[in-house]
């Protein structure tokens, strides 16, 4: 039966920085989701059991064939959907074939189901293109269900799948769960996406202690993982308690041996006792003391250690929480108003046509449709980095955009001094801890931008954003979620909840959307 065995696996970075250290795991046939906060090491991992790198230490067996996902899939001008799909060759010598044009021994090595095989294929990931189309022409996410397609036409006994969902539509997400729930090999899935992680059979999650099994699908992991963070509270307070309970037994101990060494002194002084008696009960005294002494000193140790134990699992189980300052936004404030707007970037052809809406105090609007339909043209539209082609556009000038490439960041600066830089009348107090609120402690607000990954940045600009003394009274994100863990996610969840400005969102994440309370759709076809 194929299977895959990890002991005692560990990983760096090439700075030296641990990933995770003594992993002892073991997959077989069945959906199991990967999860974990960003850079402990989840890509890592399935780079290892894809056999692109080699584990640093420990060992890896796998009995069966993998394939694996890639989150970018990266193309040349002229490659084609065969091309990705390693086919090019084989359907070549079809077409030979069907010209009259194949050798005998051609003929003999042909496949006559590929055809069959690559067309099911591509139906099952909902990717309507032909074979001979460049890849170049293609969106993120068509190239993305390509990939899958050829994972499928490989039939490998695992698949490995890096944030599968990322950058597709709802379709492309329908299309990967449905693709999923007909997989009858195994599969190890790199997901955020809550929707994705309800079908998995079981969850891993990976942190700096390690990993740990849950069996069941995300709803079941995170009920478990509430009972882990209650049972490592009680941990803290049974070690926090028992520490309070041997310093006092310590400082009675200490106080009684005070009055009997003192007593002891004063019959000494007064000559009542031997000299050599005196004596042997003072060394029999210390002995005493320092045996309680020393096992005090173990049982200190011990409960200190616990307590350190505790901690670190509750600040890896413990849900983050983010708390905003008001932006005082009345409830008729009119914030955005589009009104009958058309624009395109061909001549002659409007990607957006007669497109009008109004937003008005705190409303909570969702910006949805197929990819290609021109959400991130309308984006564009509201930022003034676009002019409409008829229509206006007006709104409030107190608005942020953090688009997918965060570019309202300077690469070239920290963390911290691209918040001061957006918020000029903030201190260094309230700076550090605006950045804290979204993980970003100590030295982490020292990091430059240009350093940072999406999931970093993302994070780093809503704390600068949404962090500061007046955050703006409408905050545009586009697709937000793409690059963040389920942590984060989850954190920036609870920020935008306390965020009472208006809030026009573009997401493929029905799980996200729910969580934020959006009132509001705006549907866009392509034809808007």
């Amino acid at each position: 039966m194929p299977s895959i065995t990890l002991s005692g696996l560990a990983a760096s970075t090439p700075d030296g920085r641990p990933l995770f250290s003594d992993i002892d795991l073991s997959f077989d046939a069945g959906r199991t989701g990967l999860v974990g906060r960003n850079g402990v090491g989840k890509t890592t991992l399935l780079r290892m059991i894809a056999g692109i790198l080699p584990p640093q230490r420990g060992s890896l067996s796998v009995n069966g064939t993998v394939g694996l996902l890639r989150q970018t899939v990266q193309v040349a001008p002229d490659e084609t959907l065969a091309d990705l799909m390693g086919v090019a060759g084989a359907l070549a010598l079809l077409r030979r074939a069907d010209d009259g044009c194949a050798t005998a021994e051609e003929l003999a090595g042909a496949d006559w189901t590929l055809e069959a095989r690559l067309a099911s294929a591509l139906g099952r990931v909902g990717l309507d293109a032909a074979p001979a189309a460049l890849l170049s022409t293609l969106s993120g996410g068509q190239r993305t269900r390509a990939a899958l397609a050829a994972l499928i036409l490989a039939e490998p006994d695992f698949i490995l799948l890096d944030e599968p969902t990322n950058h597709l539509d709802r379709e492309g997400r329908a299309a990967v769960i449905d693709l999923l729930a007909a997989w009858r090999s195994g599969a190890i899935v790199v997901s955020h996406d809550r929707e994705l992680l309800e079908t998995m059979d079981a969850i891993v999650e990976l942190t700096s202690l390690g990993a740990t099994r849950y069996g069941g699908n995300w709803s079941h992991y995170r009920t478990r993982r509430a009972l882990d963070l209650a049972a490592a509270r009680h941990d803290l307070a049974d070690a926090e308690k028992r520490m309070g309970e041997i310093e006092r037994t310590a400082q009675a101990t200490a106080e009684r041996k005070a009055r009997k060494d003192g007593g002891g002194q004063r019959q000494r002084a007064k000559g009542d006792m031997p000299r050599i008696l005196a004596g042997a009960r003072k060394s029999r005294a210390e002995n005493t003391s320092g045996d309680q002494m020393r096992l005090a000193e173990r049982r200190r140790a011990q409960a200190a250690e616990d307590a350190t134990a505790a901690r670190r699992r509750i600040e890896i189980l413990q849900p983050l929480s983010v708390t905003l300052p008001s932006t005082n936004l009345p409830e008729g404030r009119t914030v955005l108003r589009v009104e009958t707007v058309s624009a395109g970037y061909e001549p002659g052809r409007a990607l957006i046509d007669g497109l009008a809406f109004v937003m008005t105090g705190p409303e909570r609007v969702a910006l949805t449709g197929p990819n290609g339909s021109g959400k991130t043209t309308v984006l564009a539209l509201i930022a003034g980095t676009l002019a409409p082609r008829s229509g206006e556009v007006r709104r409030t000038r107190a608005f942020a955009l953090l688009d997918q490439q965060v570019s309202l960041l300077d690469p070239r600066l920290s963390i911290r001094d691209n918040f001061l830089k957006l918020n000029p009348g903030s201190d260094e107090n309230a700076c550090r801890a605006a950045l804290a609120r979204f993980m970003f402690r100590a030295d982490a607000a020292l990091q430059t931008v240009a350093t940072l990954s999406g999931g970093q940045m993302l994070r780093a600009g809503l704390a600068c954003v949404l962090g500061g003394p007046r955050p703006p009274e409408l905050l545009i994100l586009d697709e937000p979620t793409n690059h963040l863990d389920v942590d984060a996610i989850e954190a920036v969840e609870a920020g935008l909840r306390a965020y009472d400005g208006a809030l026009l969102v573009v997401s493929h994440d029905e799980s996200f959307l729910a969580a934020i309370g959006i009132t509001r759709r705006i549907e866009l076809t392509g034809r808007n």
